[in-house]
């Protein structure tokens, strides 16, 4: 059962924080598990998608994977509760040991593997009507720009300098549709 939405920007009470600082964040309890799972995995998928070997894109490197890292971790500094909570969520799952290794992991049930950017745009497209239902509007716009923005960080972050290919631009471009961006 999910507990009542409250808005973000404001305290249990109703006023505005003081200071002008947001109110501690009720972030996880306005979202089921699945959404929360889809709301903090987004971002390091995006940097899997992003760095994986595509026709028309230039062959990334560390220095990508670690843009896109980067990217994730800026998320810490965003004056939105919503992608500050996401960050600590990330961190705290990687702090944590690690399940034993199974068999077919880094597979969901009918779906493909982990760098397939169809299932990762149709989860993009998922966590905007998610977002859409449950966050506050601004919370909403500052994940998905965020979102957008690692996987920005990832393709400008080749060799050749900042000069978008072909395809990483039309990646970028799905990928904010997806998003609800454009």
């Amino acid at each position: 059962m999910l507990t009542p939405e409250v808005p973000m920007s404001h305290s249990l009470a109703g006023e505005p924080p003081a200071a002008g600082r947001r109110a501690a964040p009720l972030t996880t309890a306005v979202y089921s598990a699945v959404e929360w799972d889809l709301l903090t995995g987004l971002p390091g998928r995006v940097v899997v998608v992003a760095t994986a070997p595509a026709p028309g894109r230039p062959l990334r490197g560390v220095a990508a994977g670690l843009a896109g890292l980067e990217a994730v971790a800026a998320g810490r500094a965003f004056d939105s509760d919503l992608v500050r909570a996401v960050v600590a969520t990330i961190y705290a799952r990687h702090d944590e040991p690690a399940p034993p290794a199974r068999t077919g992991q880094g597979r969901r049930r009918g779906r493909s593997a982990p760098t397939d950017p169809a299932d990762l745009l149709a989860d993009c497209r998922t966590a905007a009507r998610v977002l859409r239902r449950r966050a506050d509007p601004a919370d909403s716009a500052a994940y998905r720009q965020w979102v957008q923005t690692v996987a920005a960080r990832v393709c400008r972050a080749v060799p050749s300098g900042p000069t978008l290919s072909p395809a990483d631009q039309h990646f970028l471009d799905r990928l904010g549709a997806a998003l609800g961006l454009r």
